[in-house]
């Protein structure tokens, strides 16, 4: 990989420009570094912040690593809160600012080809972070998100049992701008089509929205009848607090969800019995592995050894790729896999309002 060059930006009118992006761009004030003239500039924009992995684990995880790996680096970080013209500004700010490396975990990653190409035209390296940005990428990370979507189906056909064959299934997936969603929803289908007796309700939910999913579902009910379906796929564990919440709202309770991304919320839905499982995704190799990947293309360096798969996108073959892969936690696999991580504490997931649903699981 090429060294990354600095550009110098030139004239007060620029300044201010970069200075205005940035303010507009900002979620929730100021959460970026001092932005000291000399220091090596990354920039990390994630894409919204209603599914809570964003601020709480990914943001966190790749900054340290960054931090400890490059001391005289600066960070400078911005939410896009689901609207892709703020990331746009956002992303734009930081060109502005000459920024070394970016880190792109992009809102709408059809939409972003031509921010990128013009970042690669002018000497700065986008990595791709967890959805495969389009455009002249340097680098992508996130995990072999087809083959999660299959374990979200395997999940699901496990969860109804010897009904599974015969069984009518209310498919919830993900946001249309958001390339991951298709995957899992492929992925979910190429299992589901085989084992269920048949999808009978299908939507796909923009910006991942819960208040969506529930609204989609209390559709679903009131077309297919209480009795209408066996189980509900959901592509990620957010969504299905919506959907959950109109099943009780409809008197339902005996109806299998899945879900995605080992949320807390859905960590003690699933102690309670309300939820069927999720998928865990380890987030800190992925984001380790992201910040390392910025580090290196920031010095120079190959980064082989951070990417050693190939991708495709539908601009650029050939891209460095690291894929992880996830598991499905019921409430038998909690212990073993997220407390044993480190992701979360039992007294954290076992508080008052479930501390006897986890005892009867076997987590106190």
């Amino acid at each position: 990989m090429k060294a990354t060059t600095r550009r110098v930006v030139v004239g007060m009118a620029a300044i201010a420009m970069s200075a205005s992006l940035a303010a507009c761009g900002q979620a929730g004030g100021d959460s970026g570094d001092s932005g000291d003239d000399g220091k090596k500039l990354i920039g990390l924009l994630l894409p919204e912040n209603k599914t809570t992995r964003y601020e709480t684990f990914d943001r966190p995880l790749i900054t340290d690593k960054i931090k400890q790996l490059c001391s005289d680096c600066e960070v400078k970080y911005n939410n896009a809160s689901q609207d892709t013209q703020q990331q746009k500004k956002q992303f734009d700010a930081l060109i502005t600012q000459g920024a070394d490396v970016i880190i792109l975990d992009a809102v709408d990653a059809t939409a972003t080809k031509s921010w990128v190409d013009r970042a690669a035209s002018q000497g700065t390296e986008v990595v791709a972070y967890d959805r495969l940005a389009e455009g002249d990428v340097s680098g992508y990370v996130s995990y072999d998100n087809e083959a999660i979507g299959e374990l979200q189906g395997e999940g699901l056909v496990e969860a109804l049992g010897d009904k599974a064959s015969d069984a009518n299934v209310v498919m919830i997936n993900g946001s249309p701008t958001d390339p991951n969603a298709a995957l899992f929803k492929k992925g979910a289908h190429s299992v589901l089509d085989e084992k269920v007796g048949k999808i009978v309700y299908e939507q796909d939910i923009p910006d991942w929205s819960p208040d969506e999913a529930n609204k989609k579902m209390s559709a679903s009910i009131t077309s297919l009848g209480k009795d209408g379906f066996d189980a509900v796929y959901s592509a990620n564990d957010g969504m299905a607090g919506g959907i959950i919440t109109a099943l009780k709202k409809a008197g339902i309770s005996d109806v299998p969800v899945g879900g995605q991304d080992s949320e807390l919320a859905g960590l003690q839905r699933i102690v309670k019995g309300e939820q069927a499982f999720t998928i865990y995704k380890a987030i800190k190799p992925e984001a380790e592995t992201t910040a390392q990947m910025a580090v290196a293309l920031l010095e120079g360096k190959s980064i082989e050894k951070y990417g050693p798969e190939s991708v495709d996108s539908k601009s650029k073959k050939g891209i460095p790729s690291k894929l992880y892969g996830a598991k499905v936690v019921t409430k038998d696999n909690i212990k073993d896999t997220l407390v044993a991580d480190g992701v979360y504490k039992v007294e954290e997931i076992c508080t008052k309002q479930v501390e006897k649903a986890c005892k009867a699981a076997g987590l106190m």
